[in-house]
């Protein structure tokens, strides 16, 4: 079982930067393939960026492509994601998520393990 805790969110102008940070417990984090998903309100999940296990294979949707950067810290137990140029249409909750031996997947379905989330809000 993994236990994963976003940080990192809050209110920021557009055009700002953030980065949030997913922190698992447990020794086997680097067995997992990590994503993050963001929920607006009114609207589905959607997938915003997986990073695979080694980091070999990143995938983004195509929305947040040149602006955000996924990475991990195996020794540290930790996935980012830093976010630059955000826009108001950025702001929703953030995700992330741990997928078991996955391939940086952007079907939540894949995902067996989800943090509670962190808010981000990005004033225009």
């Amino acid at each position: 079982q993994v236990h994963l805790g976003e940080s990192g969110g809050g209110l920021v102008q557009a055009g700002g930067s953030l980065r949030l940070s997913c922190e698992a417990s447990g020794q086997t984090f680097g067995r997992y393939s990590m994503g993050w998903f963001r929920q607006a309100p009114g609207k589905e999940r959607e997938f915003v960026a997986a990073i695979s296990r080694s980091s070999s294979n990143r995938n983004y949707l195509d929305s947040v492509k040149g602006r955000f950067t996924i990475s991990r810290d195996n020794a540290r137990n930790t996935v980012y994601l830093q976010m630059n140029s955000l826009k108001p249409e950025d702001t929703a909750v953030y995700y992330c998520a741990a997928d078991l031996y996955g391939f940086a997947d952007d079907r939540a379905r894949e995902y067996e393990y989800w943090g509670q989330g962190t808010q981000v809000t990005v004033s225009s």
